[in-house]
């Protein structure tokens, strides 16, 4: 076994605070990876604070995970020492079901072993995720990192990437579509960036009339205050597809008036309440709503590589690991511009 270091919480109630543990000798088809940087995401938040009614003790959350390849085991043919390589929201899956045999991991139907909170497909090791100095990995279950990003500003794209670049995909925008984005934060962000390079034409959509500049800045054309009427009202039948980031409460009705005939909005943030859904908005215009969630590895493996195309990392604000709890009540205040990443070195 091999001793590791990393941060846990012990309780929905705990702070985050050493750990140390053991994660297992890499195998005939494993990669070992050194953690360089993880980035925090929003349901890091929520399922160390046991919001969610899932969380697993101790727990060494972390999905956003970038490093370089330390060892890898005899079979290994996709990687070698030294290479850039990332890990996301999952580690294994069945491999034998319709949506594995796909390329689409992450609706696995048999069970996804998650980087963390969850467990080994023996579904009894509990998996602890990326707040740690090393990772072991199947190889089918590991990102290569193109050198051309910053390895910081590509942590997140391992989730805050995949999740906005995967429907954006899945609805076909293209050059010329109309594309909204409500939210500007962790998600938001990476959707403006990611849609303006596809070549839509941008708005986003915030309660904060000071976050425009930052968003035409990320490649927004347009930016509305939605909670202005007027200025609602001026938008209605003209986006292609609209991408909702918002984790928190609000009326999905209102973007879905802003959709054109046949358009599609998109919900990636995952709020705890119900949303009401007036389905006169629906059959109107003919319009659709969805859901989306992560990639597959097919596919993140794409994003990656478009990302580094378009010279797109994530905006982030690298912090030292002592510093997580910090960020933690800083996220939840919105008070980060747009993700934070932790530095592993500091561990």
């Amino acid at each position: 076994m091999l001793p590791t270091r990393g941060y846990a919480t012990h309780g929905p109630k705990s702070k985050l605070e050493p750990f140390n543990f053991t994660r297992r000798e890499p195998g005939a088809s494993d990669v070992q990876l050194q953690i360089d940087y993880c980035g925090i995401c929003h349901s890091d938040i929520h399922q160390a604070r046991g919001e969610w009614g899932n969380s697993m003790y101790p727990m060494v959350p972390g999905h956003e995970v970038a490093g370089r390849v330390t060892g890898v085991g005899p079979k290994v043919t996709k990687f070698k020492v030294g290479d850039l390589v990332g890990v996301g929201c999952f580690v294994d899956s069945c491999r034998t079901c319709s949506a594995c045999r796909e390329g689409e991991e992450q609706f696995c139907e048999t069970h996804l072993a998650f980087t963390y909170n969850s467990t080994e497909m023996d579904e009894k090791t509990p998996t602890y995720g990326g707040y740690s100095n090393q990772m072991v990995v199947d190889e089918k279950y590991v990102l290569r990192i193109p050198p051309t990003l910053p390895l910081d500003g590509a942590a997140p794209l391992l989730c805050a990437g995949i999740t906005t670049y995967s429907p954006l995909r899945r609805f076909g925008v293209k050059s010329g579509d109309r594309v909204g984005v409500v939210g500007l934060g962790g998600l938001g962000h990476m959707g403006v960036k990611i849609a303006a390079a596809m070549g839509a034409d941008v708005t986003v959509f915030s309660t904060s009339p000071k976050k425009e500049a930052d968003a035409r800045r990320l490649g927004a054309k347009n930016f509305v205050v939605s909670t202005n009427p007027d200025a609602m009202k001026a938008v209605s039948n003209s986006f292609n597809v609209i991408l909702d980031t918002v984790s928190g409460a609000h009326d999905l009705n209102t973007y879905l008036n802003a959709l054109r005939r046949d358009g599609t909005l998109v919900v990636v943030g995952v709020s705890v309440e119900p949303a009401p859904v007036a389905t006169f908005g629906l059959i109107m215009g003919r319009r659709r709503m969805a859901g989306s969630i992560i990639g597959g590895i097919r596919e993140t493996q794409e994003m990656l590589d478009f990302c580094a195309k378009h010279n797109i990392p994530a905006d982030v604000e690298v912090i030292p690991i002592r510093d997580v709890e910090k960020a933690y009540d800083r996220t939840v205040k919105g008070d980060v511009r747009y993700r934070f990443v932790i530095d592993m070195k500091t561990l």
